[in-house]
């Protein structure tokens, strides 16, 4: 009940900002809509010229994109960890975060909430409604606890990874240019891992999850049986990244020694 009256505070300043400054949510809107309407417009130039993607009809991959916006836009509004080494490593805001009660990390989440992203979910749900009607879908019992499950272990594959990675400017103030290395790697996630050689499907899989973001998930409501077992492990994969995460993010806070150290 703590941790939730703090995100409800939270919720409330975010709000009474973006109510002081509204052009500046909707100009954020607009931007990221703008975003995923070119990455959606590449799919559609690629089957401009192929009926297929590796197997792959248009709507299945433009269903797996759709998922893919899913958690992301979660992920983007509720773990926002970029700039985190300026901002608190550098100018020394982490001494103020660890000296309050509740846990630093979710402090910093919290800090740094942006639920504009949340519309980018939103598009990739209509999506997914849209293609999934295409392809004759139909829409069992289980389609919505499915999706939750599948979307929240997605969520937490993504802040895993992204935890784990931000947890190394404890190390070190310099931006070593990491994350934004790892944002373009995610990108192959919304496509058919079949597409690809088998070093990368094993990369994608095994070492850095993010087919299990996209396709995987996807591929069990577009019932694509030889991937179900995958999808299924889906909330597992994301347990365990999510547990290396905090356990790194853990690990450097202790070694953490304040500003100017």
């Amino acid at each position: 009940m703590y941790y939730l009256g703090l995100i409800v505070e939270y919720l409330k300043n975010y709000m009474k900002t973006r109510l002081t400054y509204r052009a500046d949510f909707w100009v954020e809107v607009v931007s990221d809509l703008l975003f995923q309407a070119t990455n959606f417009i590449f799919i559609l130039v690629i089957f401009m010229h192929t009926d297929s993607l590796g197997g792959w009809s248009q709507n299945e991959v433009v269903f797996v994109y759709g998922f893919f916006m899913v958690p992301f836009g979660v992920f983007s509004c509720f773990v926002n960890l970029w700039g985190f080494s300026e901002r608190y490593i550098v100018k020394g805001e982490m001494d103020r975060v660890l000296t309050r009660p509740a846990h630093n990390l979710f402090q910093i989440l919290l800090e740094n909430i942006d639920p504009p992203s949340l519309f980018g979910s939103l598009i990739g749900l209509i999506i997914m409604a849209i293609s999934g009607a295409n392809l004759g879908l139909p829409f069992e019992w289980w389609t919505i606890p499915a999706l939750i499950l599948l979307t929240l272990g997605a969520t937490a594959i993504y802040t895993g990874i992204y935890t784990t990675l931000t947890s190394l400017s404890f190390y070190s103030d310099a931006p070593t240019g990491i994350l934004p290395l790892m944002y373009n790697i995610q990108t192959y996630g919304r496509y058919p891992v079949t597409i690809y050689n088998r070093a990368i499907q094993v990369l994608l899989t095994w070492v850095i999850p993010f087919a299990f973001v996209g396709i995987y998930p996807a591929a069990l409501f577009l019932q694509r049986e030889e991937m179900r077992g995958m999808a299924l492990l889906t909330p597992v994969v994301g347990a365990v990244f999510m547990g290396i995460g905090l356990l790194a993010w853990n690990y450097g806070v202790r070694r953490y020694k304040g500003a100017g150290s």
